[in-house]
């Protein structure tokens, strides 16, 4: 049965490896296809398109319900991947192909995407222009085969070319939640601090989650991002809150962390950088993981409150 709900949204964003995580797991997504837009050449391939003779763009093409995730909500998701101020490409990737850009398929996404371009220029938070264009979508080219996914297909050197590029490093210091040290003493309980800001932990069997059965999403309660869900919490036995695996792997950070004596990797929340606990490999099948999460690091978010609380898209997870 085909969804007559499905709409399309097109965004170039630099490399199109990196513009695919961001969207794919999220509720409503159908598909993110890698591909070639804004060009005068049929079917490029992708050493014309970087020969920057086919004026081609790279570009991500997502089909997704806007009943469940509105493109609104997509286009913040754009901006928060780019360096909307380079008009040369982005980040170590140079050229026209590299070039950002929304490509609009309606007239309503047209005036979505300009109303939040001007919200962006209003906020202050750039010094420098916003050069990220907006035009009409023309005929999307799907790239090669290798290209699709390639996050996962080629995990290893996805995440070194990646971090090599300086599209992490440009994010973090630009759209990272980044909240004074006296707010965030004002807003979180000692706890909650000592967890997030000084990598502490906090005691097993007795904090607010690790008994939890109740259905919903558990967010960052410093960033308010999605982080895990009750459909992969299970009972560790070890007295802290433990996921099989994390809602969007694109939002959390993992770095080895040598303290106490001990090799363990930490998971850390890559909006906020809050500590949010380790993962282990001894976890249930299928990921054989163990998300092992401090409760004062989180915020659970019941089924029935979703809408109530902005993340009505995950309503979806619960029908």
């Amino acid at each position: 049965m085909v969804n007559n709900t499905f709409e399309v949204a097109t965004f170039a964003g630099g490399c199109f490896w990196c513009m695919v995580t961001p969207f794919d797991e999220l509720p409503g997504i159908e598909r993110v296809v890698s591909g070639y837009t804004g060009g005068h050449k049929e079917n490029p391939t992708y050493e014309e398109v970087c020969s920057e003779t086919t004026g081609h763009y790279e570009a991500v093409q997502i089909t997704y319900d806007p009943t469940i995730f509105p493109y609104e909500k997509l286009v913040k998701i754009f901006w928060q991947q780019i360096d909307p101020t380079d008009p040369g490409g982005q980040f170590h990737d140079r050229g026209h192909s590299y070039k950002t850009v929304i490509f609009y398929h309606t007239e309503e996404q047209k005036r979505v995407a300009e109303d939040s371009k001007k919200e962006l220029e209003q906020s202050g938070r750039f010094s420098k222009p916003i050069v990220t264009e907006i035009l009409p979508a023309t005929t999307f080219y799907p790239a090669e085969e290798y290209h699709q996914d390639f996050y996962k297909k080629n995990s290893f050197r996805y995440m070194t070319y990646r971090k090599g590029s300086g599209r992490d490093h440009f994010i973090k210091e630009n759209w990272s939640v980044n909240k004074d040290p006296e707010t965030l003493k004002k807003t979180l309980t000692p706890m909650q601090y000592e967890v997030t800001q000084n990598n502490g932990t906090e005691p097993p069997f007795h904090n607010e989650y690790w008994n939890n059965e109740e259905e919903g999403i558990y967010v960052d309660i410093v960033s308010g991002e999605p982080l895990f869900s009750s459909f992969d919490k299970f009972d560790a036995g070890c007295g802290w809150p433990s996921f099989s695996k994390p809602l969007h792997h694109n939002r959390l950070a993992e770095d080895l962390d040598t303290s106490h004596g001990m090799r363990r990797i930490e998971v850390r929340s890559k909006n906020s950088d809050s500590h949010l606990g380790h993962v282990f490999d001894d976890g249930p099948k299928p990921t054989g993981l163990r998300y092992c999460i401090n409760s004062a690091a989180l915020k659970f978010i019941h089924k029935d409150d979703l809408e109530k609380e902005g993340y009505g898209e995950y309503k979806s997870l619960f029908k």
